[in-house]
């Protein structure tokens, strides 16, 4: 019995030994209460998240800064926010434990690396909310280029983070950053066409040629409304709903019509009249159909256009008019009306001038028939059967 009672007592103190040194030589009731700490951190940080946004709330409030800023700030830096209160339960609980010699190092560097992670995650998400401040210098920058300038902003912020990361981890980045040097140079000379198209974007960005929304014409190449301008491709969406994708240097070496950008919006039509149309006739209808353009109010007068209505040619079966004018409107849907009220105006004039539209058509002149050729016959009009009545 004694001999058991020694054997339990020795157990008991080797257990004992290993919760007291059992993890990495530290307490495993330290190891608990740490996790513990970081557990309570962990589940307080919807709490603290919120505590914080109510401080702001209130801030802005008092300033009249408006919901619109106050929203953009909290869904901009909910989630650093909640990392940053994980990393006070890491730190808590590390100092709890009192880590010594390389894990003290080691805790020391997580804990750096989580605080560095919350600092750039929050500047890389407030990047997109802080691009509205530039937005009043769309006279000078496009909206495509300010896009382009958020991007780039947002990978130096991604670049510079993760040279702060590795060199909290001892990494030095000059000598990744001159490997990376020498590959670049290889790449560079598979990648000509890569760096061409980028060239090309910003060429079109720089000069302007066309914006996102404006609806464009390469001949041979696509014609559509532009989407997207990529680094090495603009994406257009042609009028059957398909997605073309072009790369820049193409568009950029090529002749781009801008249909977005005119000033009014040309209508050219040739109206063929029969050869029997009267001199009176004509003058009647080119005078009325003039008249209807100055005076209807959606086209452009002169001399900010031309407007033109003239007898223009002697036709091979018509005499035609020619019709030359510009709409004040540039929008497809709307000059299609104006268009259409116009063909309404035109064919109402020339029927009320007694006149008709003329028929593509020929005449063949006989001047002798052959002579063999017998006669048509055409019976007397009393030698005709008479209807049943």
């Amino acid at each position: 019995m004694e001999n058991l009672s020694t054997q339990f007592a020795e157990f008991w103190r080797i257990v004992l030994d290993v919760w007291n040194s059992g993890v990495l030589g530290y307490s495993i009731s330290d190891a608990l209460v740490a996790l513990g700490i970081f557990l309570v951190f962990y589940a307080l940080k919807g709490f603290f998240r919120r505590f914080v946004f109510s401080l702001m709330g209130r801030w802005f409030e008092k300033r009249s800064r408006g919901s619109r800023t106050y929203e953009i700030l909290t869904n901009a830096l909910s989630g650093p926010l909640q990392l940053a209160f994980v990393t006070f339960g890491v730190f808590f609980a590390l100092q709890y434990v009192g880590l010594r010699g390389d894990l003290s190092e080691l805790g020391d560097r997580v804990v750096r690396t989580l605080i560095s992670i919350a600092i750039f995650w929050s500047l890389y998400s407030l990047v997109v909310p802080l691009s509205t401040m530039l937005e009043k210098l769309d006279r000078v920058l496009t909206r495509e280029m300010i896009d382009w300038l958020i991007k780039g902003i947002r990978w130096a912020v991604l670049f510079i983070a993760a040279a702060t990361i590795l060199q909290l981890w001892g990494i030095q980045v000059a000598p990744i950053l001159a490997g990376l040097g020498l590959f670049g140079v290889a790449v560079a000379l598979g990648a000509q066409e890569l760096f061409r198209n980028l060239i090309g974007g910003l060429c079109i960005l720089i000069e302007k040629q066309y914006r996102k929304g404006d609806w464009i014409l390469v001949e041979g190449v696509v014609e559509g409304t532009v989407e997207h301008i990529g680094f090495r491709s603009t994406q257009i969406r042609r009028f059957d709903a398909a997605p073309v994708s072009v790369p820049n240097m193409k568009l950029s070496d090529a002749a781009v019509t801008n249909f977005s950008r005119m000033t009014y919006r040309r209508i050219s039509w040739k109206i063929a009249l029969e050869y029997r149309t009267t001199i009176d006739q004509l003058r009647i209808i080119r005078e009325q159909i003039e008249n209807y353009l100055q005076t209807e109010g959606s086209f452009v007068q002169p001399p900010s256009a031309s407007l033109f209505v003239r007898i223009d040619s002697f036709n091979s079966s018509s005499i035609d008019i020619m019709l030359y004018t510009f709409t004040t409107t540039t929008v497809w849907g709307e000059w299609l009306e104006h268009k259409e009220r116009l063909a309404y105006k035109v064919k109402e004039i020339v029927e009320g001038a007694g006149a008709k539209f003329a028929l593509p058509s020929q005449q063949v002149y006989v001047e002798q028939l052959p002579k063999d050729v017998p006669e048509p016959f055409v019976p007397p009009a009393d030698s005709r059967p008479a209807s049943d009545t």
